[in-house]
Formats: structure tokens, sequence, C-alpha cells
């Protein structure tokens, strides 16, 4: 979360105050030993906040209480039953988009990740203001395909000019329903959108898939429900990483459809967590274990998070290079002692 007033989860990790910079500064710096790279997902939630966890960051943090408001972009609640937002105000729209620049100074500079990806999707924040099941303002926020996008660009425009351009990056979700949302036609809001993006030069454009779309290749899928025109559209601009869903199999087939189109990556998510030796399970074709999500969202708990078990084969062929390890260490002792 990119502040206290864009937060609104319980126990969601942030990046405004030097401890939690500390913390990911040690993040960072492990898998950089490994010689990898990091980005950090930054995002606001909105009206899908917790109004009581906002007052309560509120005083843990030392801010005035009027200062966190349970606000989105219009006063819509995200389900039947979770309470009714405010309607943000045009100065705390404002105050958002420097959250947004700090938040990803802080990450890059301060804390040393690689850049920041602006969470613009699953209707956090940035999606409520995209799309119109959430946004029904009348001002230069609202009413029109490029009223709706405007928030959107002008975070990304804010964190490109606070980190550049090779380290900003942003994801969307055209598709998804989750939280209450999907527009009737996503097409043209999102279509704009991703035209404007393009020409800030982004180090990628991560995208959402739709189930569908990824299953088949029917003309149903290409004009249906499916991200194929705005990742064609998006060409070769910078990589496109796609996400939802993905195995093998699927993965190489996304990526070989649009070889000369877009450089594509696939992002996997959740069997990451329930497959510790994922990647060697892809390589040898070794069937992956699915996710319990009754653990995926665990508080202060590893069942879920480091409690899947490895594969037998990773396993046995760990043993053989012990036990070879072992012989060598064994042998080049007995060498040693022979020579006495």
């Amino acid at each position: 979360m990119i502040s206290p007033r864009a937060s609104g989860y319980p126990h969601s990790p942030g990046i405004w105050t030097n401890e939690q910079v500390a913390a990911w500064k040690a993040v960072t710096a492990a898998v950089h030993a490994q010689g990898s790279r990091i980005y950090l997902q930054i995002g606001a939630l909105g009206r899908v906040a917790n109004p009581r966890v906002l007052e309560e960051d509120a005083v843990l943090f030392g801010l005035p209480r009027d200062s966190v408001r349970f606000a989105a972009p219009s006063s819509i609640p995200c389900s039947k039953g979770h309470p009714t937002p405010a309607e943000l105000t045009t100065e705390e729209i404002n105050t958002l988009v420097k959250d947004f620049a700090t938040a990803a100074r802080r990450a890059v500079f301060d804390a040393e990740f690689d850049g920041v990806e602006v969470h613009g999707g699953y209707g956090y924040l940035i999606d409520q203001f995209i799309q119109d099941t959430s946004n029904q303002r009348t001002d230069c926020y609202g009413g029109s395909v490029e009223n709706r996008s405007r928030f959107a660009l002008e975070v990304m425009r804010a964190v490109v000019d606070a980190v550049g351009p090779e380290r900003s990056a942003i994801r969307l979700s055209p598709w998804c329903s989750w939280q209450g949302m999907r527009m009737h036609d996503p097409m043209p809001q999102f279509i704009y959108l991703i035209q404007q993006l393009r020409g800030l030069k982004l180090a990628y454009l991560h995208l959402v898939e739709a189930f569908r779309a990824r299953q088949t290749n029917s003309a149903e899928a290409l004009f249906g429900d499916s991200n194929d025109i705005l990742i064609r559209m998006w060409g070769m601009t910078s990589p496109i990483v796609l996400n939802h869903g993905f195995d093998a199999t699927s993965a190489i087939e996304a990526i070989e459809r649009y070889i000369g189109v877009a450089d594509i990556a696939v992002s996997i998510g959740a069997p990451f967590m329930s497959n510790p030796d994922l990647v060697y399970r892809i390589k040898k074709g070794i069937p992956l274990t699915l996710p319990d999500r009754s653990k995926s969202h665990s508080v202060i708990d590893p069942d879920g998070y480091i409690t899947y078990p490895f594969s037998d084969e990773w396993k046995a062929e760990q043993d053989a290079r012990l036990r070879e390890t072992n012989l060598g260490i064994l042998r080049s002792v007995m060498e040693f002692y022979s020579t006495y």
C-alpha cells in the first residue's frame, strides 16, 4: 500500500515508513544476492477497504482522523452489505497521485527494488476510476472513456517522473468481475487507456487474461473476452506479462501465439507457493500441486506459504547430489591421508 489513506486491509504491507523500507531492503538484498530482480507492486484500496482498519491505521501512524477517509471515485459500495464510501474530492485525488510517486521513489531509491508495478486491476482504486461500474462521477474524472482514464494516467506519469519509465509498469484486468467490477463493454475503455500508456514507454504491461481467451484460438476467444486486441495494439512497445491460471502448456502456447507480434512473458502466482520446485516440475513435466485457496491469505502463519512439499522426483535428485557430494569429500579425505 502506498500510504495509510490508501490502505484498509489488516496486516497489509506498506512502503511509507522507514521501518517498512528497512524490512523491504532485506528482501531486495536477498533477491539481488541470487542474481535476480524484483519489482514492488504498489496500490490503493478505495471502496474495498475496511473503514475500521483505516481509522486504526490513522491512530497507529499518528495521523489526524480526518486525513484518512473511506472514499472512492463514487459513493458506490463494492458489494451488497459492504459500507458505502464517500466520493473522493479533487484535492484527495491529487494527494493520492503524489502518494503513488512517493511510494515509487521509496521503493526504488530507498528499498532498492528494481522497479514498481502499479496495481490498476482487480477492483482496487485505479480500476475503480477506470470502469463505469464504480465510477459515475460528472467531473473531469468520470463520464467518458477519456475522463475515466485520467487518474490512471496521472498516476503513471507521476511514477514515471519519479523513477523513470524503465522502472515503471502497470497491471490491468479488463475482464475481471471480482469486487463488483466488469463493465458491459470494457474494450473501448481499455483500448484508449493502453493507447495512452504506450507513449510512456513503460518497462512492461501486465494484463490479467480471461480464462476462455486462453483456452482456445477460436474467433470467439479472439474477439470476445480476450486481450488479443490489446496485446496486438501494444505490440513490441515493451514486454507484455500475461497472468491468470497458466500452466506450462498454456504458457508456451501464449508465447508462441504472439511470436513476432509482441514480446510475451507469463507470470505464475499461487502455484509458486504450492510448488516450491515449480521450475523443476515444469522442466520435467511433473504435475503441479494445486494451491489450497483457504490458506492463501492467512496472517502470521506459515501454513499455506512454506508448507507445501517438494516433488518426490526433486527430493530424489537432491538426495543423489548430496550422496555424490559426500562421496567426493570422502574420496578427497582418503587421498589426503594416503599420502602419509
